[in-house]
């Protein structure tokens, strides 16, 4: 199998399209478009199916990408740490990581991961859904309590609880009525379960506000206009310095965030620098350094 033909049937395939392709690599689409013939003729298979305007992997090409695009990327480093070397992290960094931790710490440990690794080019997507690493590009993804997938491994660098907290000058029902919540996303009345220091106890809400984002949900709950199910992290400071009165832990799992990546490829120095730096961060990986990272 000719590798350079396969090198560049895996650029077209990440780049969804040959025109795209050939922009990123500053190479002709003509050329990108014989090399990748030539290697379906040689292979006798089809690996995209052309239209008008879209390029799509067949089968065939969906599974020749997935086996043979991380072991052409570690050729590249290989040859790139011989080249320097060592293994210097260098090059592109794509990572997907969740809302709430973009928004309280990433930005910050970025920045500090930025002036350690100076040659690595850093790129964090913030969002929540479920991502398909090999076929976004990503080279490592934050989740918190992801499901099972095979295809991954991965670490837990950090825990978290949640907790029942309103302002001071909200007073817990205790006849049991539903206390005004805020809420996030949309939901209908409920309880949550929560532990005390005097056993297990049921708190009825009803949502009274509805936002978006955590950092809502604490910002409302900081102005008094309800209760809320908030992470510990989240509100720590608040709690400490008694702006903000604790009403519970909730039952229930507890939260963990992991750093997942492909198990088909060796960690590259990029990768293994990134999650170096994460431990450093949070070297214990509890609630209250999250918080004080946080807060600093």
């Amino acid at each position: 199998m000719d590798l350079l033909a396969l090198a560049d049937f895996n650029l077209v395939a990440r780049h969804g399209g040959f025109g795209r392709a050939a922009r990123a690599a500053g190479r002709p689409k003509a050329t990108l478009s014989r090399r990748v013939a030539e290697l379906e003729a040689a292979l006798d298979l089809r690996l995209f199916e052309r239209g008008s305007r879209i390029l799509k992997l067949t089968q065939e090409g969906r599974a020749l990408h997935e086996r043979t695009g991380a072991l052409l990327t570690e050729l590249d480093e290989a040859a790139a740490a011989i080249a320097s070397g060592g293994a210097k992290p260098r090059g592109r960094l794509r990572i997907s990581a969740p809302l709430l931790f973009s928004h309280v710490a990433i930005g910050k440990l970025a920045a500090e991961f930025a002036m350690r690794h100076p040659e690595v080019q850093l790129e964090v997507t913030t969002e929540d859904r479920v991502t398909d690493m090999v076929e976004e590009g990503y080279d490592l993804v934050i989740r918190v309590n992801p499901g099972t997938d095979e295809s991954l491994i991965g670490r837990v660098f950090l825990h978290d609880r949640l907790v029942v907290v309103a302002s001071p000058g909200l007073a817990q029902p205790a006849d049991n009525r539903a206390v005004p919540a805020v809420v996030r996303g949309s939901g209908s009345g409920e309880a949550w379960q929560v532990r005390t220091s005097s056993g297990r106890s049921r708190i009825p809400f009803v949502p009274t506000l509805q936002l978006s984002s955590m950092i809502m949900v604490r910002d409302a709950v900081r102005a008094g206009v309800g209760a809320a199910c908030l992470p510990i992290s989240l509100v720590g400071r608040d709690l400490a310095d008694c702006t903000l009165a604790h009403w519970g832990d909730v039952d229930g799992p507890e939260i963990a965030l992991w750093t997942l990546y492909p198990s088909r490829r060796l960690l590259s120095a990029r990768v293994s620098a990134f999650l170096e730096h994460l431990k450093q961060a949070f070297p214990r990986g509890t609630p209250d350094e999250l918080a004080a990272y946080i807060s600093a």
